[in-house]
C-alpha cells in the first residue's frame, strides 16, 4: 500500500485513501485522452485542478443532472453493461471514478451481500454525496495512481470517466495492477457516433439542450458548464481503436468493445490468468 492518508467509509469508519490527487507525478498532454482544452485550462496541472473542482461544485446537483442527460435509462444500462461483461455474485470489485456511486451501486447490487464493493474518486464532494446513500468503503484517489494491493479485485468499472484520466497508459496498468489473474474491466463510455447526422444530433442535444435544461432543474450555472464541459471532452477524445490498443500494451487481453445505440461503448478485457 502507498502512503495513505484517511476518509471515512459508510458508517464513519477511517477508510485508507491516497495521498492528494495534485500530488501524482504530472504526465505529458500527448499521453491523455483529450488534448488540452483551452476554454477549461491551459495544461495538464490546470486539467487535474479544474476537473476535480468541477466535481466539487456540482455534486449536490449531479444525480438530477445525470437522469435528464440519459432520460432516466443511466441505472438500468449500467447494471446491465456490468452483467454482460462479467459481473457476478460474490466478486470484489473496484469502481474508479466512482462519482456519486451511480456505477458503484449497480455493482452493489450485482455482486451482492457476499461481494465487496470499493468506490474510489477524486472528487470529495462527490465521495460524500455517495456515502449518503450507499454502504461501501470509499477513497479519494485517482486512475493514474490507484491506493491498493496487486491482485486484490475481481472485476473494475470504470463509468463514463475515462476521458479524464491524465494518463490512458499509466491508468490501464494500474487497473492490470490491482486485478486478479483472470480479473476483468468493464469501462462504460459515450463515443461520437460515426455519422454525421447522428453527431450533429448528439452535440445540439449534449451541448445546447443539456445545459439549458441543467440551469432549470438546479439554478446551478457549474451544471450547465459541467454539461457542455461533457460533450467538448467526447468530441475530442482519442478514437477507440486507441483505447482499445492501450489496453493491449497493458497486458489485458480479450479486449473488445461493444457499442449499444451508436453511443455508447463498453470496453471489456480480462488479465492473463497466469499474471502476476
Amino acid at each position: 500500500m502507498r502512503e495513505l492518508s484517511a476518509v471515512h467509509g459508510a458508517a464513519g469508519e477511517p477508510v485508507e485513501a491516497r495521498r492528494e490527487p495534485d500530488e501524482a507525478p504530472e504526465c505529458p498532454a500527448a499521453a491523455a485522452p483529450i488534448p488540452i482544452l483551452p476554454n477549461y485550462y491551459l495544461d495538464e496541472p490546470g486539467r487535474k485542478r479544474f476537473i476535480r473542482e468541477l466535481f466539487d461544485r456540482t455534486a449536490a446537483d449531479y444525480e438530477p443532472v445525470e437522469r435528464l442527460a440519459g432520460l432516466g435509462t443511466g441505472a438500468r444500462y449500467r447494471k446491465d453493461a456490468l452483467r454482460r461483461c462479467g459481473l457476478r455474485q460474490g466478486m470484489e470489485v473496484l469502481d474508479v471514478a466512482a462519482g456519486t456511486g451511480l456505477t458503484a451501486r449497480a455493482a452493489a447490487e450485482l455482486s451482492g451481500a457476499a461481494g465487496h464493493v470499493v468506490a474510489l474518486d477524486p472528487s470529495i464532494e462527490m465521495l460524500h454525496q455517495a456515502r449518503k446513500t450507499l454502504g461501501m468503503w470509499f477513497v479519494q484517489g485517482t486512475a493514474e495512481r490507484l491506493p491498493c494491493r496487486d491482485g486484490q479485485f475481481d472485476f473494475l468499472s470504470m463509468g463514463y470517466a475515462l476521458r479524464h484520466v491524465s494518463d490512458l497508459g499509466l491508468a490501464f496498468q494500474e487497473f492490470f495492477r490491482v486485478l486478479k489473474p483472470s480479473g476483468s474491466l468493464c469501462l462504460l463510455e459515450i463515443s461520437r457516433p460515426e455519422g454525421r447526422l447522428a453527431g450533429g444530433a448528439l452535440k445540439l442535444y449534449m451541448r445546447t439542450l443539456l445545459p439549458w435544461a441543467a440551469t432549470f432543474i438546479t439554478d446551478r450555472p457549474d451544471s450547465r458548464l459541467l454539461m457542455r464541459f461533457f460533450w467538448d471532452t467526447i468530441e475530442t477524445c482519442v478514437p477507440p481503436a486507441r483505447i482499445g490498443a492501450a489496453l493491449v500494451d497493458a497486458g489485458f487481453e480479450n479486449v473488445k468493445r461493444h457499442r449499444h445505440l451508436g453511443i455508447f461503448s463498453e470496453y471489456v478485457g480480462s488479465k492473463p490468468a497466469a499474471a502476476k
